[in-house]
Formats: structure tokens, sequence, C-alpha cells
């Protein structure tokens, strides 16, 4: 069979098994809604008004809710628990006996019944509990194939399922260091936690203390929406986690006191409280020997308001003797008080705090699932084009990503409450609901289901496809991932054929990284060809002069300005981030939004970043037009020229460049070593507010890489390794401490290094660095390499 036979042979049963779906569909286009009358549990009372509100969006049907047994012969879609169900049910509506709830809370099952002469059509939905019916109705929700004024829903749909986790949540804090929360009204709070609702969450971390700071953009204060939130929760019955750190000294008596009564004025005037969560450290950096009495006294007045609350505490910042201190006062003491711990970028990896860990106390995850680098699980090799445009808190669907990591540190937990700092993130947070509920889950399945809710049947496999499109942009090389214009097109066509999806926040988002995504990459590639001539410009430098070189390479750098590239594409992105700020609060710039700070998903402020080294080769033919005579900058033009091309038979490596680093080794990625403990991933120097003007390979730079492997070397040579880093670099060569015949420290300083002839008798060199321990000095003054050159003498 020809490949162009297999495609078409493809479509003609796709369309035959879209024709077979369409037969298929039970109609609910004229259906009631039926409940339980005398229902009293919050979750199954709300459960029916979901429902109506949200098909009513989707389809401009308000459906009927009832609490008697529907028509003869009307179509009905029954809302229950299993404990509760109306006399009339079990002799209308019989269920499979396969398909009835499991008996673990939160379980429900879903049966289409597609009717007879005896029976009505309908969907059955009975919870094991009042929650159960409440999840029970997202998961319909997700099935539904709702259009302008019909409703329907495959009549073979059945399904029974339990949640695999107890904990599944999301932080959600109201403070002014979000990127979109800040901005929120009282109402698209309670949407947002629906919508989280409607795909499994179960419970909320608020932010009520952390952050003193108030935002132009905050509609309430910081007070009244934390009670908000509390009352939110308790409208969906899910539960309400606070996070609390301590900022402050525990040896400040009076700042103490305060603390505490601020926590008890919220314990009092909250609806809703069901864990307090203690962070170690990340603000704050008291000992457990401060932090362990203060969470008493915190106890005492959590159980005068709330005393069926637990306090939980992290291991953040905790050295082991500090983690040793707090797991023998758990062992030893037994507090009645204490919740269990939550794992988070400890230095203890959570499969040994579950180990340490008294076995009845609870480990609930913390996973940070909004950054992308310079966090808990780093994109793996993030393009540097990204890293200094998109920064570390961009649109950041990784489905595939996290899906790994949720089933490889989920085992170990009772759940997760997930940070998170806006709607940047909305996709992950689909795919942590949906993993805690079934790790099994196919991850396009539950994309098509995220794709159904929010955009519509008739798009939902192609937005799957799109979100799963912008994960795969960030892989590898951008200037050689040519897949990046093909997911473009995907979301424009989309953007063509269904404008009406330009109302929707979530939409508009992955468009605008969409485009975001094909405007950096053809930029680089532009700004990168600029390079290259401005660096050919520098070669006529001994003929033409310095000073008329260093002009023409200004001139051709500056193109990236007067030339501008893919000028269309640019005002899009502006436009769609216009249309974010209004939709949803999302802050793209600080000074056209008000965003909290530049690092905080701010691309706008970086679109037009350079992706090439021209604010550094600026700076340097300043200096160099300030030399005395004309050999001396002829000399610095022609070390710039030859920086990245060193010659014949020698070699250049930007080490943490994953296009640009041909002889570099990597290790681990996100499949086996995601918190990168075994092998370091490539991170992003915040410097200057994102605005720094050092060489981009100095921004990302890594301690250390696996090893930098060459072959095919001249035994006969003498070679020279060069390069650039901060701090100490232990090198060896062939595990032979390589002497020092330059010295540095300091970031662009070269660092230089001879090479025994015996190292390079057989033709080849492995470079490796000796770990070293940094641990008392800040992560900003770690030892790193930038860049590795072999030279040829």
């Amino acid at each position: 069979m020809t490949r162009l036979t297999a495609v078409v042979l493809c479509l003609a049963l796709h369309g035959l098994s879209e024709l077979h779906a369409a037969a298929a569909q039970l109609d609910l286009t004229n259906a009631v809604v039926v409940v339980s009358s005398g229902v009293r549990e919050q979750a199954e009372k709300v459960a029916a008004t979901i429902l109506v509100e949200e098909v009513a969006k989707r389809t401009g049907l308000t459906l009927e809710v009832r609490t008697d047994a529907p028509a003869s012969g009307q179509p009905a879609i029954v809302i229950t628990t299993k404990s509760n169900r109306p006399p009339w049910f079990d002799q209308t509506h019989p269920v499979d006996h396969q398909l009835l709830p499991p008996t673990q809370p939160e379980g429900f099952s879903i049966q289409a019944v597609a009717g007879n002469g005896k029976q009505s059509p309908a969907v059955l939905i009975v919870g094991t509990d009042s929650r159960g019916a409440l999840f029970g109705v997202g998961r319909l929700l997700r099935a539904l194939n709702c259009s302008a004024s019909r409703i329907a829903i495959d009549s073979s749909f059945a399904i029974t399922t339990a949640p695999e986790y107890p904990a599944r949540g999301h932080e959600m804090g109201y403070r002014a260091r979000a990127n979109s929360y800040d901005a929120w009204s009282p109402e698209q709070y309670d949407q947002y936690i629906r919508d989280q609702v409607i795909f499994g969450m179960n419970c909320v971390q608020g932010i009520p203390f952390e952050d003193s700071r108030s935002s132009r953009l905050m509609k309430v204060s910081r007070k009244e929406m934390n009670r908000t939130i509390g009352a939110i929760c308790a409208r969906y019955d899910v539960d309400y986690w606070v996070w609390t750190p301590v900022d402050f000294s525990l040896t400040d008596r009076n700042r103490r006191q305060e603390e505490l009564a601020k926590h008890e004025e919220f314990y009092r005037s909250t609806p809703r409280l069901n864990a307090v969560f203690v962070p170690g450290g990340d603000p704050g950096s008291n000992p457990p020997e401060l932090v362990l009495p203060f969470m008493e006294d915190l106890a005492r007045l959590l159980a005068k308001h709330h005393p069926e609350v637990k306090i939980w505490v992290s291991l953040q910042d905790f050295d082991e003797p500090k983690v040793q201190t707090v797991m023998d006062y758990i062992s030893q003491e037994k507090p009645d008080w204490f919740g269990g711990i939550v794992a988070d970028t400890s230095a203890l990896p959570i499969n040994e705090t579950r180990r340490r860990l008294p076995a009845h106390y609870p480990v609930r995850w913390y996973p940070d699932i909004t950054h992308t680098v310079e966090c808990q699980f780093p994109v793996d090799w993030w393009d540097p084009a990204y890293a200094v445009t998109l920064g570390r808190e961009p649109t950041n669907p990784r489905p595939d990503a996290y899906a790994t990591v949720f089933r490889r540190f989920a085992p170990h937990t009772d759940g997760f409450v997930s940070y998170s700092d806006g709607i940047n993130d909305d996709v992950n947070k689909t795919i942590w609901n949906a993993m805690g509920w079934d790790s099994r889950q196919d991850v396009r399945e539950i994309l098509i289901q995220y794709s159904r809710f929010h955009f519509g049947d008739d798009v939902a496999e192609q937005c799957a496809d799109g979100l799963l499109g912008l994960e795969n942009n960030w892989r590898g090389s951008l200037a050689l991932n040519t897949g990046v214009d093909g997911v473009l097109a995907l979301w424009q066509n989309l953007e063509t054929n269904h404008p009406n999806l330009l109302k929707n926040w979530r939409f508009q988002q992955h468009l605008m990284r969409a485009c975001y995504d094909a405007y950096t990459r053809h930029r680089l590639i532009y700004e990168t060809q600029l390079e290259l001539e401005a660096m050919q410009a520098l070669a006529a430098a001994a003929n033409a002069g310095a000073e008329a070189a260093i002009t023409l390479a200004e001139q051709i750098l500056k193109k990236a300005d007067t030339a501008l590239c893919r000028p269309q594409l640019r005002i899009r992105i502006d436009e769609l981030a216009e249309s974010l700020f209004e939709s949803i609060g999302y802050q793209t710039s600080v000074k056209r939004y008000g965003a909290s700070g530049a690092e905080r998903g701010c691309v706008m402020d970086f679109v037009d970043r350079p992706l090439n080294d021209r604010w550094w080769l600026e700076d340097q033919f300043t200096k160099i037009g300030k030399l005395d005579s004309e050999q001396e900058k002829l000399i610095q033009l022609e070390v710039i020229r030859t920086w990245k091309a060193p010659g014949p038979g020698s070699f250049y490596d930007d080490i943490g460049h994953v296009g640009q680093s041909p002889h570099v080794v990597r290790g681990e990625n996100t499949n086996t070593d995601p918190e990168c403990r075994r092998h370091a991933n490539p991170g992003h120097s915040w410097i200057a507010d994102g605005r720094s003007r050092r060489r981009l390979a100095w921004l990302h730079a890594m301690q250390w890489p696996v090893a930098v492997d060459y072959d095919g070397l001249d035994p006969n040579a003498v070679y020279t390794v060069r390069l650039t880093g901060q701090g100490e670099s232990p090198l060896r060569g062939d595990g032979v401490r390589l002497p020092v015949t330059k010295g540095a420290s300091q970031v662009g300083e070269f660092q230089e290094f001879s090479v025994p002839a015996k190292l390079i008798a057989d033709g080849t060199l492995r470079l490796t660095w000796d770990r070293v321990d940094e641990s008392h000095l800040h992560w900003s003054k770690h030892s790193h390499v930038a860049e590795v050159w072999l030279l040829k003498q």
C-alpha cells in the first residue's frame, strides 16, 4: 500500500467513524435535570446548578430542574447519590450493577440509557457521596456534545470511577505577585474554581498574609477576597488550605504576637478552613526549634475556631540536621494538631520524605507547575531564545512532561496542591487534576476533554493537538524546529474558521503563545544571520580601518530595528496581549498592564529583546573605540570576530545552548530526573531585571555538564582549553586535573588550561568537572561554566 493510499484510507475510515458516532448519539436537547428532594449536602445541591449554567453557556438552552420523576418518554439527566436515590429511581432506571458507584469517597458512575417503550432515555449520575455526584456532573460536562440549541452524548457512554489520590488542588493566592489572580472579581474566582472542580479538583490553597503590597488591579481588598475564596470553597464543597509563611525572625516577640493575632483574626473570619500550611522557608529562615513552637501556638488558636483543622509543615531550606530535628519531634511528641508534611523543593527527595515520616502522617505534594526555568521541573534544555523572551512564567502547557512527573513522584504522596501564580499554567492544572483522579489516563484524551469543554466538540481534537504542539515547540533547537510554524498554522486555522473562539481567554492565550513562538523563531534566524554578517564586516577591519568596520557592523545589527522581521505577526501578538488583559486580567507587561515584576510572566516586555549578542557587541565597540592605538583596536576586533569560530582544528561550545553545544554530553532529563538532582539542566540568570547586556552564553550557563567530548584531534598538536564562567572550575581531562595557565573567576573572563600531550595521543579528549561544595554561598554566587573552547595552537 502506498503512503498516499494509506492516508486516503485513514481519512475514509475517520469519516465513517464520525458518521457512526453521529448515528449513536443520545439527544438530550429537551431533557430535564432530576435531583433528589431534601438534599442536604452542599456538593450535591450545587451539582445541578453547575450543569444547567454550563450547558446554557454553550447551547443557549436552560434545562428545567425538578425533584419528581420525568414524564414518560421525556429525556432526563438524573443526579443522585447511592444513599439518596429517589423512590422511583430503581424502578424506572435500573442501573447496570457493574456500573454502581465504587465505595471510595468522591466516586461516581454515569450511564447513558437509550430508552425504550417502558423506559425514558436518560443519563444517570450516581455518586458514592455528594462530592461524587458533583464530580460526576463534571465528567458529564466533559463528555457532552454541545452546540447551538442542541445537547447530545454518545448513547453508549458509561463509566464508573473513583479518585486515585485524596488531595487534588491548586494554589490561587490573591496577591500582587500573581500574574492574573489579583485582577479578578469574586465572580471570576468563582468561575475558575468551578472550572477546576469540573476536572476533579477538590481543594484550593489561598495566601491570606504573605506579600503585603497592594495591586492597583485589585477590585476588592485582600481581606475581603480571602473570605470570599473560603465562601466559594464552601459553595462547591472543596477544601480550603492556606499557605502562611513566617517571613520574619521568630525571636522578635512583638512581631510574633502580631502574627498570631493576624492568624486568629483570619481563622475567626473565614467561613471555611481545612488545613494551615507553614513552609519551613522561602520566604523565612527560622530554624525548626523556633518554627515548631510557633506552630503549637497556632494550633491552640486554630482549635478555638476550627477544631478539626490540622497544621502542616514543609522542609524547604532545611539542611539535614534541621530535617532530623523535625522528624524527631514528630516521632517523639506525636502532636495531635500535626497534619503532615508538604513535600516541595527541599533537599530531601519526596520518596525519602515519605520513608522517614511516620506512616500514619500523610505527605502532600507541592509541585511547581507554573515555571519553566530555574525551578523544580525545568524544561529540558530550553532554547535560550525562549528563556530571554518568555522568561520563567509564560503560558506553558506541558502535558506530556507533567504526566511523566506525576507518575514518577505521586505514588509517594497522598495527593497534591500545586504552586501557581495565575492562569499561565491552566492546561497543567487540568493535567494534574486528571492524573490525580486516574494516573493511567491518556494525555491526549485529557486534552480532548479540556478542549471539548472549553472550546467545543467540533474543535476538540484540533485544539488538543495544538496544545501538544505548543509543548513540542519547546523541544530542541528553536532554529531547527520547523514544527513551530505548523503549530502556528493550526491555531491560525482555528481562529479563521471559528472566530467565536476569540471571545475565549483560553483560546486567546494559546493562540498568542503560538504566534509568540513563531515570531521568536523567525527573529532568531534573522538576527543570527545579521550577527554573522556583522562579523564578516569586522574581517575587513585591517584594510578598511577599525572605525569603519565597527560602523558597518553596527549598521548591520541595527537592521533588526529598521528592517523588521514578521511585523504582522508582531502586531497580532500585541493585540492578543491586550485582549488577555481585558478578558482575564493577564498581566504580560509591567508598564502597560501593571504586572508586579518583569519576571512574572511579562512576555511583552521582552518580545523584541535581541536574540543575538547585539547589546554586548555594541558595548564592546564603544570600549574598543576608546583604545589608544589602531593596532589595539584591530586585535580586540579579531577576538570578537573569531569568538565562536576559533579556526581550523579548534572547537567552540556554548555549554548551555541546546543548538550550539555539539560536544556537550547531556545527562538525564524529565523522563528519569525531572528535578535535575543527578544531572544539571542549563539555567538562566535573571540579571538587570531581564535586560542584562552580557553575552547570551553567560546567561544560560550550568554547573556542570556531564562532560565535553572531542574526537578527531591531531595527536601531534598542542591544545589549550579556554572557558568562561564564574567561580571555581575544577576541570579534568580524561580524569586528570588540568594545569591552569590563566586564572579567572569572574563572568566574562578567560580561564585557560594546558592539555598534556599524552591525553590526546588517541585523538580524543573528555573534559569533566569535579563537584564543589558551595552550600554556604547564595545560589547566584555558585560556580558554573558558560563557554568552552578547545584551541589548537
